[in-house]
């Protein structure tokens, strides 16, 4: 099996752009930018506005991206850049893509026009259909479909490889990971970008997360302290790309590598009292995980929250361990890759040598990568 190295890394939220950014703010400690009126009694961690211009050139393609599209598209060139790869045309022609991303967004006007004549519509049937079909036009449709965000990365940014998108919130991200790793692992390619977006700042994904109860909704607390008083998560926008490559394909390019993956484990159980700890605790034994620092995905939700730290202090007594949703907000299919980058970018520091992040879904699904030193 062939050793995976972290090459390239682009990543943006709420902390700001950039490796340097997020890793100044962890330091920090603060609590992170939180918009607690827009969105009210709900608080969400809003993107740090970036300049567009700088990894997505063209205007026209900017205007038919949805946010999460642009910020995905933005933090893929970030990555490539950081690779030293953003102007080679023939390697990006053969790296494969994989991207973990959830559905469009929604037309909010064309949205309220509907719900507003289905209370006078004779036939609300007749009606709701006639309206889908005049007032969703085909080529709105295609631009919510989730491998858009691939199709867009490929166009800006001229990564031709095969593509592939995967959904299902947190798991995806982990799963994106997961299928990057083993393929280079195992021989089957040389390199992958890889990665996830995550726009928060939509009524629609609100909603969604508040029907199932698992929202917080009053203000910013940290992630281990919030199950004590009801428990929920706090949505962020935000995307992490990583170019991740096969040691000997980095070596021969002359490419400094961050950090390597050792392993990435993916699970979904029927969750019960006790069961998360547990499953962790197999997922770090199979990575071999010695950790010295924990990059932990935990969103807040009460019971998961605490069994899953319960964990960590078990398994890494001495570890640092901390919540990325302490600093970026719950990014979704984002938060793993995020997770990964910044405890590649510790390692690379030299502020850690053996790292393990976990990504607990909200709902289902437990993953854990083991990141340590590249040499």
């Amino acid at each position: 099996m062939r050793d995976v190295v972290v090459t390239g890394i682009g990543l943006i939220s709420c902390a700001g752009e950039g490796v340097e950014a997020h890793l100044a703010a962890l330091k920090s400690g603060a609590a992170p930018r939180t918009d607690i009126e827009t969105f009210a009694p709900y608080p969400v961690h809003p993107v740090a506005q970036p300049d567009y211009d700088k990894q997505i050139a063209k205007k026209a393609d900017q205007r038919q991206m949805e946010p999460w599209q642009k910020l995905g598209c933005f933090a893929a060139g970030l990555a490539l850049e950081s690779a030293g790869v953003k102007d080679d045309a023939d390697l990006k022609s053969r790296m494969h893509l994989v991207v973990a991303a959830g559905g469009g967004e929604r037309d909010y006007a064309v949205d309220g026009q509907i719900l507003t004549g289905l209370r006078s519509a004779d036939n609300p049937g007749v009606f709701l259909n006639e309206r889908l079909m005049s007032d969703l036009r085909p080529t709105l449709f295609l631009a919510q479909l989730s491998n858009l965000l691939a199709g867009n990365i490929s166009i800006v940014h001229g990564v031709t490889g095969a593509s592939r998108t995967f959904m299902g919130e947190e798991s995806s991200g982990i799963d994106a990971l997961r299928v990057a790793q083993a393929r280079i692992a195992s021989g089957q390619n040389d390199i992958f970008l890889v990665g996830g977006a995550y726009n928060a700042e939509r009524p629609d994904a609100l909603l969604i997360y508040e029907m199932g109860g698992f929202l917080w909704k009053k203000p910013h607390r940290p992630v281990w302290d919030r199950p004590a008083d009801g428990g929920g998560l706090i949505l962020g926008s935000g995307a992490c790309f990583l170019v991740l490559e096969s040691r000997e394909h980095a070596t021969a390019r002359g490419a400094t590598a961050f950090a390597a993956i050792t392993g990435v484990t993916s699970d979904r159980h029927r969750r019960n009292a006790g069961s998360v700890g547990e499953k962790l605790r197999a997922q770090a034994a199979v990575l071999g995980a010695k950790p010295d620092v924990v990059l932990s995905g935990a969103t807040g939700v009460k019971g998961i929250t605490e069994d899953e730290q319960a964990a960590l202090k078990a398994l890494a007594p001495n570890a640092a361990i901390h919540a990325t949703a302490d600093l970026i907000g719950h990014t979704m299919e984002a938060q793993a890759p995020a997770g990964v980058a910044l405890a590649a970018a510790l390692i690379a520091k030299g502020e850690a040598s053996d790292a393990l992040v976990t990504s607990v879904g909200h709902w289902r699904g437990e993953g854990a990568v083991r990141v340590t030193k590249a040499g």
